[in-house]
């Protein structure tokens, strides 16, 4: 992928301008102030349909139902029969008042559509879809997986719509949670970026920074529709979701070789990566981990960090390889055939997650989770590996930092820390929990077989932690560090 030029225009809201290292970026700031603004934004927009009711539908269509009042009617659109109706229902949207209908009565009643149903379900009725959209109307995707799709089998959007996408980084629940504390707390709220795909009616980029406002988003930063999927499905088949599963089974079994308790063992891999490694990296970045550590802390941090970022790095360029390829979407659009006949099992009745759960049962104030510099290094590695692809392709900077580092250790690893990896791997989007399942033992494989046995028998080439004290990413991080949520990501 080339890197894309971007920039926009907007007549509604105020774009602004942000040094990303080298670069410079627009964004748009959000917040509660600008609510008066999102009629103009929505101009010609008399009715949004919220499409399903999976991770992001029950908080986007709240959130918008309550920034927009009402100047904009918000219906939310179930298949028939849904067993999500009752859920719907209870927040709010109901048949009686038209806030509640069947998907396509909704998507062909709507001025614009918000098409958040699972990736598969797109790929299934992308046709159906299309054909109840009205020419004018703007179609709105929170992932490009569809654009991924249709390029595979050789077909397009419809001519005659918009294409936005406004895509908030992080999960459904803490977008709703967020911005309720938004109202109380300035600043709250999720990150998201925004894509213009197709402009019919002139009048898309304001839906779109209009859509990412309403959902409380503090910044929003721009991207394309083609760079957001081919990052965002790398990204959850390598660092935030496969990468760090891989990561931790392999230390939690290294460490147990070593002599250390299951407990402990757990505590020295899950427990530093999901706790002190990414509160650390959250406010200080990667540079100011490796800066807290002292001594020889820093040389064993230096030497797991130079062991994995190879292993990361060529299974990384395999990842993005093979989603750029179509191979990926192919592979789920696949799986959607099969599940009902051979469902996804679960991976948390296994000896190392039920060990998870007794260590976080017996957390207190006075025990903290051990800060490892060898796991730290490890997850650093790994994650500096996802950074470098990004980079090679071109991916925006601020792409870059969200996917690869601000979405781990803002969002996921967060919730990962109250509730454990292995309900994310068990409880998340079936195109996430799909690539887990296949990437996750790459990574343990390849740590367990390439790097640890480097580490062991000095056999490390120091040459990639040479190079990360320079690193670009470090600035980007500094400056998107002064974009975070004035809060900490909420877990239910």
């Amino acid at each position: 992928m080339n890197s894309p030029s971007l920039d926009f225009e907007t007549a509604v809201f105020d774009k602004e301008y942000v040094a990303l290292g080298d670069r410079r970026e627009a964004i748009v700031r959000g917040g509660r102030h600008l609510f008066d603004r999102l009629p103009a934004a929505f101009e010609g927009v008399r009715q949004i349909g919220v499409i399903g009711w999976g991770s992001q539908g029950p908080a986007q269509a709240q959130n918008l139902r309550d920034s927009l009042g009402d100047s904009v009617k918000v219906v939310v659109g179930l298949r028939s029969g849904s067993r999500s109706k009752g859920a719907a229902e209870a927040v709010g949207f109901r048949e009686e008042d038209g806030t509640l209908g069947e998907m396509f009565d909704v998507i062909a009643a709507s001025d614009m559509v918000l098409l958040l149903i699972s990736d598969a379900a797109q790929a299934e009725h992308y046709r159906e879809i299309f054909a109840a959209l009205r020419p004018g109307t703007t179609l709105g995707l929170s992932h490009g997986f569809l654009l991924g799709h249709l390029g595979d089998v050789g077909e397009t959007f419809p001519p005659g719509v918009d294409v936005v996408a406004v895509c908030p980084k992080g999960m459904g629940p803490s977008v709703r949670a967020l911005y309720e504390q938004g109202a109380t707390v300035n600043g709250a709220g999720i990150n998201a970026s925004f894509a213009v795909e197709q402009d019919v009616t002139g009048r898309a980029t304001e839906r779109a920074l209009g859509w990412s406002v309403a959902l409380g988003a503090p910044y929003t930063f721009q991207t394309t529709l083609e760079s957001e999927y081919l990052s965002d499905l790398s990204g959850e088949r390598a660092m935030l979701l496969a990468g760090v599963h891989g990561i931790v089974e392999s230390l939690y079994r290294r460490y147990q070789s070593q002599g250390m308790t299951p407990d402990d063992a757990f505590r020295h891999s899950v427990e530093t990566v999901t706790g002190p490694v990414s509160r650390i990296i959250s406010k200080d970045g990667l540079l100011g981990l490796y800066h807290r550590l002292d001594g020889t802390d820093r040389e064993v941090f230096a030497q797991a960090y130079s062991a994995a970022y190879p292993v990361s790095l060529e299974l990384t360029a395999e990842i993005y390889d093979e989603v750029r390829s179509g191979n990926e979407i192919r592979s789920v659009v696949l799986a959607g055939h099969r599940l009902a006949r051979f469902p996804m099992g679960k991976i948390d009745r296994a000896e190392m997650w039920k060990v998870g759960q007794r260590v976080r049962a017996e957390r207190s104030e006075d025990r903290e989770a051990p800060l490892d510099p060898f796991t730290a290094g490890v997850f650093c590695g790994v994650m500096m590996g996802q950074v470098d692809v990004l980079l090679e392709q071109g991916h925006p900077y601020s792409e870059i930092a969200n996917e690869s580092v601000i979405e781990a250790v803002d969002s996921l690893n967060p919730y990962m820390h109250a509730r454990g990896i292995a309900h994310m791997v068990d409880n998340c989007s079936t195109t996430a929990r799909l690539g887990a399942r296949k990437w996750a033992p790459r990574f343990d494989y390849l740590l367990t077989q390439q790097s640890y046995p480097a580490v062991d028998d000095k056999e490390v080439d120091p040459a990639p932690f040479a190079a990360f004290e320079q690193h670009v990413i470090h600035g980007v991080l500094r400056t998107c560090a002064e974009m975070r949520p004035s809060v900490d990501i909420f877990v239910e």
